[in-house]
């Protein structure tokens, strides 16, 4: 009897993400909380930014990578990574950004993300992407981030989760920001809200600091113009 299915073997990069997720998701005591922000600023701001250097265009997701660096640096018990029994904080937030791939996924780091502009993270970024897809990435430009990011936004999904790249202690899961009821000053209104869901390692991050996290980077974000200076 022919089996009603095709048997396609796992590539030698999904082997690789099924071991380091599966070692992460037995290995790290994850825990999660989520915040909702408005980013009607943002996108205000973006549209201006690309009107005026239509050459050089810049993403939501690029304000998403500088306002997180900027937040590490206020609070950098979340820029960190668990070495065995130690703690490494980092003195600059080096970001990995995870990219979809042909057959998998990516995830190379922006260095230093809190001394670079928002167009810097932009040219990087789609520069790094390119060569992910090309297969072209070395592995110093893979390892050693000390924050992530994943964002389905553009994939028009309301939230998710994400698991944890060891040996960082966070990721910032990202969804689609949609127009949404909002209440301000007691009256009804209406706001672009992107729902955002960080995952911690409750072996170095209790849920105070990562709350603290959340709050600056929404302020960060709701209000861009100083990610610009």
């Amino acid at each position: 009897m022919t089996p009603d299915y095709h048997v396609i073997p796992l590539s030698p990069l999904r082997k690789i993400i099924a071991a380091r997720m599966t070692e992460a998701k037995h290995s790290i005591p994850h825990f999660r909380i989520a915040a909702d922000i408005e980013m009607d600023a943002v996108l205000s701001v973006r549209k201006q930014l690309n009107a005026d250097d239509p050459e050089n265009s810049v993403s939501v997701n690029d304000f998403i990578i500088k306002a997180c660096a900027a937040a590490l640096m206020e609070r950098p018990a979340i820029n960190i990574q668990l070495i065995g029994n130690e703690i490494h904080q980092y003195q600059q937030a080096d970001i990995s950004v995870v990219i979809a791939v042909d057959g998998g996924l990516s995830t190379p780091v922006i260095r230093n993300a809190n001394g670079k502009s928002v167009q810097d993270i932009a040219a990087e970024v789609k520069t790094l992407a390119a060569r992910a897809a090309a297969g072209q990435l070395k592995m110093d430009e893979i390892m050693g981030g000390s924050f992530s990011i994943s964002n389905l936004g553009m994939y028009g999904v309301d939230q998710f989760d994400a698991i944890i790249n060891p040996p960082q202690c966070a990721i910032l899961a990202v969804a689609g920001a949609k127009p949404q009821p909002v209440v301000k000053n007691n009256e009804l209104g209406i706001a672009t809200v992107m729902r955002v869901n960080l995952s911690l390692d409750h072996r170095a991050i209790d849920g105070a600091m990562g709350a603290e996290f959340l709050a600056v980077l929404r302020d960060k974000l709701q209000h861009p113009e100083a990610l610009l200076l």
